[in-house]
């Protein structure tokens, strides 16, 4: 199979992006697995690469995608101006160009130039403009690739959290919640299981809202009027759903490790467990969308920037990620056009 060509937001300037970026890439060996196309300028890779000297990274400059060198680290000019850098710090140049980087880079995505996109990490604070309304790349991706809902997962190795609710205030989940959405949430989930991740037959927990799954009403009712009539539709459509479980004790008796996935109501009540057992390993997907994109699971981190100290580990993953999820889109596709190859996913009812 031929290698992809794998597109990389440079993230906010001022955070740790380019740093692992270039530590990643900087191994040879990358290289041998597809054709970086990093968006940002000669100039800020410069920056960063004269404060990392033992990282050989050696790249051309291209402002066509048609100048593509195969062989060769590729950096597509996204702007030509200097930008004045200043690693550590929270301000509106480094939203601004971490914006830019991802207009071309979703753009090229969605023309089909490049094959999958990794994204370094934003910070919420300096990328709200009157052009960019989105409080991440989850919705933004989500608008400009037509998809009807996504959903955020995290995982490592055969652990994977996916999110019923992302970036929302815990005083407003459970008004958010419904049995239609976490239908769909996990009928998104389902689908991505079977067709990115090659699992026939995928088992998913889905976990409570309510401490101790609502002790039968005492402590909510939103396990008995919401998330069990869900699992029950879901059980009926043929996906197997399992739950509610109460979290702290899914977690604390591993029962993790007997599910593909699990389905957490809120964002820190499943990506806190995940984050102390995956440390930094993880990767965040967007399932749902038609173009494969991955991140690394952490943010900015301007306390480490520009000290050379950022692990690119995280980054590395979503990289080699990218790419597995790639081939294995291509290889379900290829499955379900052979009439021998009997792979289905269960249909909407």
């Amino acid at each position: 199979m031929e290698k992809p060509i794998v597109g990389i937001t440079c993230g906010d300037l001022n955070g740790i992006g380019l740093e692992t970026i270039i530590k990643t890439f900087s191994d040879a060996r990358m290289l041998e697995f597809c054709v970086p196309v990093i968006f940002a300028s000669n100039k800020v890779i410069n920056y960063y690469k004269k404060s990392l000297p033992d990282y050989p990274f050696n790249f051309t400059a291209i402002k066509k995608m048609d100048g593509i060198n195969p062989k060769q680290i590729n950096i597509f000019n996204c702007w030509e101006e200097e930008v004045n850098i200043q690693p550590g710090e929270l301000n509106e140049i480094g939203g601004k160009y971490a914006i830019r980087s991802l207009e071309v880079a979703t753009q090229c995505l969605a023309d089909g130039e490049i094959d999958t996109l990794v994204t370094a990490p934003i910070h919420k604070q300096n990328t709200q403009t009157a052009n960019f309304k989105f409080i991440g790349h989850t919705p933004y991706l989500k608008e400009k690739l037509g998809a009807k809902d996504v959903v955020m997962l995290l995982y490592a190795d055969g652990f994977r959290v996916a999110l019923a609710t992302e970036h929302l205030p815990v005083q407003k989940v459970a008004s958010t919640l419904s049995i239609p959405l976490l239908v769909q949430k996990c009928q998104i989930l389902n689908t991505g299981l079977i067709q990115d991740f090659g699992i026939e037959k995928p088992k998913i927990a889905v976990l409570a809202l309510n401490p101790h799954a609502g002790d039968h009403g005492l402590i909510g009712d939103e396990e008995s009027t919401i998330i069990y009539p869900a699992i029950e539709q879901l059980r009926n459509m043929g996906i197997y759903a399992f739950g509610p479980y109460s979290a702290d004790g899914f977690f604390a008796q591993m029962a993790h490790q007997k599910f593909d996935a699990i389905l957490a109501m809120y964002h820190d009540q499943g990506l806190i467990p995940f984050k102390y057992i995956a440390g930094m390993e993880g990767v965040n997907y967007t399932m749902g969308l038609s173009k494969i994109r991955t991140s690394p699971d952490h943010g900015v981190a301007f306390d480490k920037a520009g000290q050379g100290i950022a692990d690119e580990g995280s980054l590395r993953n979503a990289v080699f990620e990218s790419i597995n999820l790639w081939r294995q889109r291509i290889a379900y596709k290829e499955n379900t056009a052979n009439p021998l190859v009997r792979r289905e996913i269960p249909k909407e009812r």
